[in-house]
């Protein structure tokens, strides 16, 4: 029987025996910027430090990871707190401790944990007060806390607590890698009659026409999700659309590394053997449950940063086809919602980002991949040759993290994902200033 997709997605992936549920876990179907390289971690344990700066260095300090998978991207963050407060120096973006070779790594700050040393050594910092106290490291401060539907991972450290709900009242940092993009939603095409829901078999993936959209779906598709007659929005939230338009002309990602990003046309849905769709010239991807779950993510957040990185669109360059796929081992497979596969779309990040600032208050940034991590001193470039001569271990170590920077950075691949950053309470700029 057919269904509407978001409830056919909510089946496959968080239902008894999803996708997301049971299994290995995601890391096993595809490859995302956590699983790429350490160096995504590393430049967000420097935006960690950044925000516990900005809040004053909080006696506690959380860091909450939405969709958290088995938890791979806590673990890497966690270790990279306890190498750096063992070794009291900078930490790479290879994880391990800088020796030679600067190239494509993250500086250390006064005052990050990349320059902590163990407690019984710590020395007062500048903004100490007087009275002999010294603050207790990032690592004694720090709370990391799973976000994920799946049971707890039997291995998994202590440290890491592990919930299905976001917690309330955070202090801190929300990250959300690639969560948006399975967060279930509805689809609809474009008819003669306007905008009606596609329903779906979820044994088959074979879709039909159904209902029309309701007043509430109908409301969003007119404001973010322009029809085949709409034309391109001058007015409403701004956007990035520059710098945006650099990523999009260079194609999107390919198959059995990272999932696609930017809107690509480069969907399952095109491939031989999909199941056929209803006749149409336009269709979309709904995006309210997103905004909501969104919205809901920041409203847990007492003062901190909530961070979303996700693959997506803007308003006037919507994808006419939709962007939905499916994933699973390591390969795009058409979008068949049985809970054998990852199913997922694109996220409408300027919608999403709207939603969350009118609960923030507060304005958010939206920008490329590329550009965040070079914020966070993760730029990708080559080690100086020089280097080779007098230290040949230093320069290949250098030469290799530069490379794993590099990936990360691709505007074709994991480069053209969208940071969205949505500060609540804090200044936006000590968060993202290089």
């Amino acid at each position: 029987m057919s269904i509407l997709w978001r409830d056919a997605m909510s089946r496959a992936l968080y239902g008894p025996g999803g996708f997301f549920v049971a299994g290995t876990g995601p890391a096993a179907h595809f490859r995302t910027s956590v699983h790429a390289s350490p160096a995504f971690a590393t430049a967000l344990l420097r935006l960690v430090t950044e925000v516990d700066a900005a809040l004053g260095h909080p006696s506690r300090l959380d860091v909450v990871d939405v969709g958290a998978g088995r938890g791979e991207l806590l673990r890497a963050l966690l270790g990279l707190v306890r190498t750096a407060t063992a070794v009291g120096g900078a930490v790479g973006v290879s994880g391990e401790p800088t020796r030679s070779g600067r190239s494509g790594l993250i500086p250390p700050r006064a005052g990050s944990p990349e320059t902590l040393t163990p407690t019984a050594a710590a020395r007062r910092a500048p903004d100490e007060p007087s009275s002999g106290t010294v603050r207790p490291s990032l690592a004694e401060r720090v709370r990391f806390t799973a976000v994920e539907y799946a049971h707890r991972p039997e291995n998994l450290p202590e440290e890491i607590s592990w919930t299905a709900e976001i917690p309330t009242k955070i202090t801190g940092v929300l990250l959300a890698t690639e969560w948006l993009d399975n967060v279930p939603l509805d689809v609809a095409v474009h008819t003669e009659k306007g905008w009606r829901y596609l329903l779906v078999d979820p044994d088959t993936g074979a879709e039909s026409i159904g209902e029309p959209v309701s007043p509430a779906d109908h409301d969003w598709l007119t404001k973010w999700w322009p029809g085949p007659t709409s034309q391109p929005s001058t007015d409403g939230d701004p956007s990035p659309q520059a710098t945006w338009a650099d990523a999009t002309s260079q194609g999107g990602s390919g198959f059995g590394a990272a999932r696609p990003a930017q809107g690509s046309s480069l969907t399952a849905r095109s491939r031989p053997g999909c199941p056929e769709s209803p006749h149409s010239d336009h269709r979309a991807e709904i995006g309210r449950t997103r905004d909501e779950a969104w919205a809901n993510a920041v409203a847990k957040i007492s003062r901190g940063l909530a961070v979303a990185v996700d693959y997506g669109h803007l308003r006037d360059a919507r994808p006419v086809d939709g962007t939905l796929t499916g994933y699973r081992g390591g390969r795009q497979v058409p979008p068949v919602p049985d809970g054998s596969s990852d199913v997922t779309a694109h996220v409408a990040m300027d919608s999403v980002a709207s939603a969350g600032a009118a609960v923030a208050r507060c304005a958010y940034s939206l920008v490329l991949q590329r550009e965040a991590l070079r914020a966070l001193g993760a730029d990708g470039g080559r080690p100086p040759l020089s280097l080779a001569g007098t230290d040949p271990v230093g320069y290949v170590r250098a030469l290799a993290a530069a490379s794993a920077v590099a990936e990360l950075t691709d505007p074709a691949g994991l480069g053209g994902h969208l940071w969205l950053r949505q500060p609540v309470g804090i200044p936006l700029g000590p968060v993202v200033a290089r």
